[in-house]
């Protein structure tokens, strides 16, 4: 069973940074398209960042949103079979439920339908 375990968020000042962390099980991740999503109180579900498989060099190609892109950076540990959001100069407008999902396509998608198989999401709060 496909099955992922986020961790990582937490109380962040403006400014600050955050690393977020994105276990697998029960699949190699390597294999697989990856996302990271974002929730705040009323509004959709977004897509920030995604990383196409790993192919034959194991890191893949990311793709960002337009509000996330000189900030976050998504990658893979293909050893530990984890996956990473690392956030700098967070604003409080990043503030939201973040989840990751994986996609057992080549590419990518920011896409939220195209996953079916979701972290449970971590809470990021940017605040003074």
């Amino acid at each position: 069973q496909l099955q992922l375990v986020e961790s990582g968020g937490g109380l962040v000042q403006p400014g600050g940074s955050l690393r977020l962390s994105c276990a697998a099980s029960g699949f190699t991740a390597r294999y697989y398209a990856i996302g990271w999503f974002r929730q705040a109180p009323g509004k959709e579900r977004e897509g920030i960042a995604c990383l196409t498989s790993g192919g034959t060099s194991g890191l893949g190609t990311p793709t960002y949103d337009d509000s996330v892109k000189g900030r976050f950076t998504i990658s893979r540990d293909n050893v530990k079979n984890t996956m990473y959001l690392q956030m700098d100069n967070l604003k409080p407008e990043d503030t939201a439920v973040y989840y990751c999902a994986v996609d057992p396509k080549y590419y990518c998608s920011l896409a939220p339908d195209r996953y079916k198989t979701w972290g449970q999401g971590t809470q990021v709060t940017v605040s003074s």
